[in-house]
């Protein structure tokens, strides 16, 4: 079924021609505001230029893969776009990875150059994938250049062991080499040319079932559609007048499209924040007048549990939305009471770029729905098991199945992996494996999930990853994680552990150990230890039971609150 304003102009192209547009239109306006230092449009497309040249020179062009592992900073925007206009792939990693996740994903999608800072808390990481995989250089970006000149000062002179040392070898180079002026040949300074619909602009990764991170392949045309299907339904966004707060990170899906693409191409200010801070925040939409602003509920609660939350100012804000995970009633009613502007909830997948759907901005949203399919896209419920009949929609005879999606921001496949790719697109729709119906409106409403994934703050964490982690315990012999509510993030990992005959151990010192092995995300926020578990009839271990058993738990606390 197909909502919205099907006759809405969806316009793809390269995505680095977002850029090149704002730039030509918006020169002198601002363009990224970050720690207290700016730059305008024609400084940014003049640093994405240089940087494109100097990846040029490093040898990025079509099929070099080129990783960025970033927090929100200039570095971000300008790299992505640079990356892009040199002809390669970008390939986003999250700071807070482990090694062993900087190691599959850097094997698995080809990475050969790794963007990232001189951190200590993320330089080393990055470092010791060299020698043993494919990665054969990395580009450093020095932290104190980003700061206003008196702040960097400071930072070099007094953090310095924040600092790591970088070495002077062929396999490093400094940020401030890659963007220095060279006799480019005219080769190396214009951008290079793409096919939309075929290049594969981004690999972004993503789980499945199984909890192995899966590549999706995201062509510049499904990136460029998606950002324009959100202006078409946003509607009333002012080209070069809006700003939109940064704090949703930009190697997220989310934050990369629905900020920096979106943001980039309406000529907005796009107002970075490398970490979340709910006064910061809140702070930053009063003195920036902050117009567009995208999270996840785990934000949205923070910000409304803020001291003195009432107090700020919010009255610029136009649009809020927030996706990643189901956005609660309350949260929703205390923060449009107290901003005094819409906050709606919206449904994507990274394998759509990832927007699909969106409750309208005039009102007429729906409690408990992931609101109405964006311009261009069809959603169809269909049965989850072969031969994925359509089922009907939109009325009282509505059933629940599998939510497929078919529209220009769907993925063009996973990356080397047929398998998954076959599985998940058929017939040029895409499985989403989740449950849910849409009614008589148009009205999306999911109601389970096929995929074994947990929802904290709207990052997919993947049971299998904890479990294996912890099953490296020496003194472990069972495990099994599932998600259970939470207050905060929506869901939170929780562990059920059977110990081996005569070990000892502690939730304490099992989270010690974990500390090394699973990024903040993935630690698990509540360890039972149990003599045994539940098993299915052919014994395998069985988390509908357990999934059971926590919510009558749940029920009968509540209750006896009630009582």
């Amino acid at each position: 079924m197909r909502a919205a304003d099907t006759a809405a102009e969806i316009s793809a192209g390269p995505v680095h021609g977002l850029l090149a547009g704002a730039a030509a239109r918006f020169a002198d306006r601002p363009a990224i505001h970050c720690m207290g230092r700016g730059m305008t449009y024609a400084e940014l497309a003049d640093a994405v230029g240089r940087a494109s040249a100097g990846l040029r020179r490093l040898g990025v062009g079509p099929g070099v893969k080129v990783g960025l592992c970033l927090p929100n900073l200039a570095y971000a925007v300008i790299c992505y776009y640079a990356i892009l206009r040199a002809g390669g792939t970008v390939v986003n990693y999250n700071p807070l990875y482990v090694e062993r996740e900087l190691e599959h994903q850097i094997e698995d999608s080809g990475t050969e150059i790794m963007v990232t800072l001189d951190l200590k808390q993320i330089y080393p990481k990055v470092a010791a994938q060299l020698g043993h995989t494919c990665l054969r250089r990395i580009v450093v970006c020095p932290m104190g250049d980003v700061l206003p000149a008196f702040q960097g000062l400071m930072f070099r002179l007094f953090q310095r062991s924040k600092i790591a040392s970088i070495p002077h070898d062929d396999a490093h180079v400094r940020y401030e080499e890659l963007i220095a002026p060279k006799n480019d040949r005219e080769d190396d300074s214009a951008p290079a040319s793409v096919d939309p619909e075929k290049d594969i602009a981004v690999l972004q990764y993503t789980g499945g079932t199984t909890g192995v991170p899966k590549g999706a392949m995201l062509t510049h045309a499904n990136l460029t559609a998606n950002a324009s299907q959100i202006r078409a339904w946003c509607g009333q966004l002012s080209d070069g007048d809006e700003r939109v707060l940064g704090v949703l990170p930009l190697f997220h899906v989310f934050g990369m499209t629905s900020v920096m693409n979106l943001g980039i191409a309406t000529g907005a200010e796009l107002i970075l924040m490398p970490r979340f801070n709910a006064r910061a925040v809140l702070k930053s939409i009063e003195r920036q007048n902050v117009t567009f602003f995208m999270g996840v509920p785990t934000i949205f609660h923070a910000l409304n549990d803020a001291p003195e939350f009432a107090d700020y100012d919010l009255s610029s804000l136009k649009y809020c939305i927030s996706g990643g995970a189901p956005l609660p009633a309350d949260v929703k009613a205390r923060f449009e009471a107290a901003a005094g502007c819409p906050l709606v909830e919206g449904y994507g997948l990274t394998e759509c770029s990832p927007v699909v759907t969106c409750n309208p901005f005039d009102g007429s949203h729906r409690e408990n729905s992931a609101g109405k399919a964006i311009p261009g896209t069809t959603i169809e419920i269909r049965t989850p098991e072969p031969p994925y009949d359509p089922l009907p929609q939109g009325g009282k005879d509505s059933r629940k199945g599998e939510v497929c999606i078919r529209g220009p921001q769907v993925m063009a496949g996973y990356w080397r992996n047929p398998e998954a790719t076959a599985k998940s697109l058929i017939d040029g729709r895409f499985h989403t494996g989740d449950i849910g119906y849409v009614d008589a409106d148009g009205y999306l409403y999911l109601v389970d999930r096929l995929k074994d994934v947990i929802l904290c703050g709207g990052y997919n964490v993947y049971p299998r990853v904890i479990e294996d982690a912890i099953q490296s315990h020496e003194s472990v012999r069972q495990v099994t994680v599932i998600g259970v509510p939470d207050e905060y993030r929506g869901e939170a990992p929780k562990a059920f552990v059977v110990l081996k005959a005569g070990a000892a151990l502690t939730a304490d010192e099992l989270l010690t150990y974990l500390k090394g092995c699973l990024s903040p995300i993935e630690m698990p926020d509540h360890i039972e230890f149990r003599d045994e578990l539940p098993v299915t009839t052919i014994g395998k271990l069985s988390k509908k039971e357990l999934a059971a058993e926590e919510e009558a738990r749940r029920s009968a606390q509540e209750k006896g609150n009630s009582e």
